[in-house]
């Protein structure tokens, strides 16, 4: 099923088991509940899936897993993030040979590339496949930015469809759109942006609370998309301290703290990652507690 780039993407975690094997009962369950409130695409072990603990047979089996739960209904992507071109190059054609219906790819890893370098391995990763590409543009974090210039030579592959913008520049959808139009969807990668970068124009939103709140996620794209702005709003503003919890270096373990308290998974997490304890695990607490208690009724 090709992805159409627009809605709601979850970048969905990695169910885990206390002892570190992969947790599929609760994986699924995730996954089944984010379909049920209307997710638009799934993708599979990105940053957020843990994706540095993962070996390439654990991703087809996740990729697996969630072509069973999406039963056609919605896109699966399989995301790549590896430190060399020929993993990276492995990986999507394993993907594609196991029915991913995308790919979200991001820079190299554990080397900061020239420009030069970044197009290159772009380029050679989308020529190795037929999968339609998803690149993820985030300089905050891994310290790469795809520019206008850059997606200018990429664009030249058809594949190369779409953009995980995670500049946290909003005006980049602006910019982006008026160099490129239609021919490059952009879906916004920052959930604290994500009302602001939809009404830009933002085709779609790649979503990371969503894996504890899907309803509320598919609720403010859905409003937002419809020009319903101020019920959007409302939502988002009741929203907004937990989507902060995705602006941190342990957003892993924060969203899985929320997924265990909304009844959507675990929070189990692979070393180097420790959950949360003490008294910053009591303050991601309360957040979500707050939230949960204030948590607005959707019709």
């Amino acid at each position: 099923m090709q992805p159409t780039w627009n809605g709601v993407y979850p970048a969905v975690t990695t169910q885990f088991k206390e002892n570190g094997e992969l947790d599929l009962p609760a994986f699924k369950h995730n996954l089944k509940a984010q379909l049920e409130a209307g997710v638009h695409g799934f993708i599979i072990g990105g940053s957020l899936g843990e994706s540095s603990t993962l070996t390439h047979d654990e991703r087809v089996i996740l990729l697996s897993q969630a072509k069973e739960v999406a039963s056609g209904k919605i896109p699966v992507l399989l995301n790549i993030a590896e430190g060399s071109t020929q993993q990276a190059i492995m990986l999507a054609r394993r993907a594609q040979d196991n029915g991913a219906d995308g790919l979200m790819v991001l820079p190299p890893m554990m080397y900061r590339p020239t420009d030069a370098e970044t197009v290159a391995y772009f380029r050679t990763v989308a020529q190795s496949t037929d999968l339609p590409i998803l690149i993820y543009n985030n300089p905050v974090d891994y310290k790469v930015e795809v520019t206008p210039d850059m997606f200018e030579e990429l664009l030249q592959l058809e594949n190369i469809q779409a953009v995980k913008e995670s500049t946290r520049d909003t005006s980049n959808v602006t910019r982006l759109y008026n160099r490129f139009g239609e021919r490059l969807k952009i879906l916004c990668g920052v959930d604290t942006l994500a009302l602001e970068e939809l009404l830009m124009g933002a085709h779609g939103w790649v979503a990371g609370l969503v894996d504890a709140f899907p309803r509320e996620t598919v609720a403010i794209y859905t409003l937002a998309k419809a020009g319903r702005v101020e019920d959007a709003r409302a939502i988002f503003r009741w929203f907004l301290p937990i989507l902060e919890l995705d602006i941190s270096p342990q957003l892993v373990q924060n969203i899985k703290l929320a997924e265990l308290m909304t009844g959507m998974g675990t929070e189990h997490v692979r070393p180097p990652r420790r959950k949360l304890a003490g008294a910053e695990r009591e303050r991601v607490r309360q957040i979500i507690q707050r939230g949960l208690d204030t948590r607005p009724k959707l019709s």
